[in-house]
């Protein structure tokens, strides 16, 4: 049950978007703008990185809205879902570049606290080809999700375990992205439950 008054059936952060129009906006552009815009990571790449901080964060609703948006992003294959499941629970081993594994251990500290990363985990992802915007989207990426996951569990918002509203999520938001779509309308596959 949610802590404050939400519109029913909208779970996870849309419910708190539809509920503050005001600070919705500027939160999809930022997240327009870091998983979304041209970049030299892959919008899957980026999605991997906001469902791995999630995980670590244990927000349940967005770390599988993101993951699904990431396996869309690679195909939307069954073997796409079980690689988001491997890069949430042992990235190191997940089939992946060097480079991305160099910059989740960075998300990943970054979601402990940002002082604990290092110069050598820096130097890991420079000398794995991460650039400098990339390490800094990456950093960015993980600060960001780590408030939207206390902003999603910090409220009590509902965040239901229907594997299928999470597919259809991930569906809309790599055709959509994240500014100029209707968040109040409660989803096909929930809507009937």
């Amino acid at each position: 049950m949610p802590h404050i008054k939400l519109q029913e059936g909208l779970p996870g952060i849309r419910g708190l978007l539809v509920y503050s129009p005001e600070t919705a906006k500027p939160m999809g552009v930022l997240a327009q703008i870091l998983l979304r815009d041209d970049h030299t990571l892959t919008r899957a790449e980026r999605e991997m990185i906001g469902a791995y901080v999630s995980s670590e964060n244990d927000c349940h609703y967005c770390q599988h809205c993101h993951g699904s948006t990431a396996a869309q992003l690679l195909g939307g294959s069954k073997g796409d879902y079980t690689l988001i499941d491997r890069i949430k629970y042992d990235f190191e081993s997940a089939p992946i570049s060097e480079k991305m594994k160099a910059l989740l251990a960075i998300a990943g500290k970054v979601q402990k606290g940002g002082k604990n990363v290092t110069t050598a985990d820096v130097e890991r992802a420079r000398h794995q080809g991460a650039t400098d915007k990339e390490i800094h989207d990456t950093v960015l990426i993980s600060a960001s999700f780590c408030m939207f996951n206390r902003y999603v569990d910090g409220l009590g918002t509902w965040q239901p375990r229907d594997g299928e509203m999470y597919l259809e999520i991930g569906k809309q938001t790599a055709a959509q992205g994240y500014v100029n779509r209707d968040l109040s309308k409660p989803l096909a596959s929930i809507a009937t439950k």
